[in-house]
This record gives C-alpha cells, sequence and structure tokens, in this order.
C-alpha cells in the first residue's frame, strides 16, 4: 500500500498516546577498540518530531548511523515498526521506510535536480506514486522545482540542503532522521526548512531531529534528548529542556 509522501494527517494528534514507531534500547557501539556510544536509549512515536541535541564529538551522528545499520551495532537493540533491525542491511531498512539525511548533504553534484529526487526512490517500483511524490517534493521546496534541470552541484548550500531532502523524501519513509540541516545554510533558508520541518509533520511525518541549533530545535520539537559523551544525560517535552537551565547554560547561551 502507497504511504504517501507526507503521511495521512495529524495534526492535532496527542503523541503521548501514539504508538512507538523507533525504540533504540542500551545501543553501544564504536570505533576500532574504543566505544563511542553507550548504553543508548530513546524512543520516537508516531507523527511526532524528537530532537537529539547535544556538543560537537557528543555521538548524535554516529546514533542515526547506528539506527540505519551504517554503522555496525555492538550491543543493544534497535526496532522499528515493531521490527529488529540488528543484523537488517542498510538498503532493506530504507524499504522498510526508515530514511537519513545525512549530514553535509551529499548530494550527487553532477546529476540534475530532477535525477537526484529520483535516486531518493530507487527502490521503488510504482512510477506514477513517484511521479506524485515528486511534485509532492517540489510543492514543499518550489526552488527544486525551478531548478529541476540544473546540476546539484551548481545549487547553493541551502537549495542542497533542501535537495537532500527530498531526495530522502522519495523513498517513501514513515520516519525520517535529519542529520544538522541547518549547518552551513544562509539564515533565510534555515528558517525555511524549518517551516518544511514542521509542514511534514503537521502532514503525518515522524522525524528525528539531529540539529546544532539547540533553540530552534527544541522550540519545534515535541520532545528532545541532550547527549554527551556518548550517553543519554536528559530528556523531556520540548518546551521543558527550552526551560531547564542546564541546557540553556550549555547550548542555548542563556
Amino acid at each position: 500500500m502507497h504511504r504517501g509522501l507526507l503521511g495521512q494527517g495529524g495534526i492535532g494528534l496527542n503523541t503521548h498516546s501514539a504508538p512507538v514507531l523507533l525504540s533504540v534500547r542500551g545501543v553501544r557501539t564504536g570505533y576500532g577498540p574504543a566505544d563511542v556510544l553507550h548504553d543508548v536509549s530513546l524512543e520516537v512515536r508516531e507523527r511526532e518530531i524528537v530532537t537529539l541535541i547535544g556538543a560537537n564529538g557528543a555521538g548524535k551522528s554516529t546514533t542515526l548511523m547506528t539506527i540505519s545499520r551504517i554503522q555496525r551495532l555492538r550491543a543493544g537493540v534497535i526496532e522499528f515498526a515493531g521490527h529488529d533491525l540488528a543484523t537488517t542491511p542498510p538498503d532493506q531498512v530504507v524499504a522498510m521506510g526508515l530514511a537519513q539525511v545525512p549530514e553535509g548533504r551529499r548530494i550527487f553534484p553532477r546529476l540534475t535536480v530532477r535525477e537526484n529526487l529520483e535516486m531518493g526512490g530507487f527502490l521503488r517500483r510504482d512510477q506514477s506514486a513517484m511521479a506524485r511524490d515528486l511534485e509532492r517534493v517540489y510543492a514543499l521546496f518550489p526552488i527544486l522545482k525551478e531548478r529541476d534541470r540544473q546540476q546539484g552541484g551548481t545549487l547553493s548550500g541551502g537549495e542542497q540542503q533542501m535537495l537532500a531532502i527530498g531526495r530522502a523524501l522519495m523513498s517513501e519513509p514513515r520516519l525520517l532522521m535529519m542529520d544538522e540541516p541547518s549547518m552551513g545554510i544562509a539564515p533565510i533558508l534555515v528558517v525555511r526548512i524549518f517551516q518544511a520541518i514542521k509542514q511534514l509533520r503537521d502532514e503525518g511525518m515522524t522525524i528525528l531531529l539531529v540539529e546544532q541549533n539547540a533553540r530552534a530545535a527544541l522550540r519545534l520539537a515535541d520532545r528532545g534528548y541532550v547527549m554527551e559523551t556518548g550517553s543519554i544525560t536528559l530528556s523531556g517535552l520540548g518546551r521543558e529542556l527550552l526551560d531547564d537551565r542546564r541546557v540553556q547554560e550549555a547550548y542555548l547561551g542563556d
């Protein structure tokens, strides 16, 4: 069944009663002999935005890479939509409906905007559904339609970020993981990207957001987790973390 690019609605949904879509429990992983993540646990419920904040090097990107199964899991459990991902290859994770927008965008610079977006749906076979989703991406980011035949490498940083988001959306995800979408982007385009994230959530998308702009992320998020040196040290509603003195002193500059 076609899930649809933007989901099936969800405005006003009480996410506290929504089913858990992603469950991460006691996860440990690392590079070489050293562990980077230590007993990390978090959950994301359907149709909510959850943000993961922390200093550079805290392990946020490694967390997303481990969930995507790109980084090897050393211990713990990762369940998505009730399925254990411990031995699931990354391409099957995408096919199950879990997509990642990587840090640094990583678009294909020599392919056109349209070709980049079509690459996002390479596992799909329903061409009519893909065509509908392509138009939905263009409606979300009209500048991409204007740049339809332009090579990805000629776009601005913000436009490339929009393209990376659109490419991930073309895989028809149930959960969209975004890694530092505001990094290196002009402020006016950061605003547009955050508006798009909110729109996606309002239309039914579930989002796990890693973001350097902690204030903007917590204002947008339903819930948040704080990560320090590979461990979750604090969690709560987004508005609660915004008001938490420890978070303000460490990440908000208050």
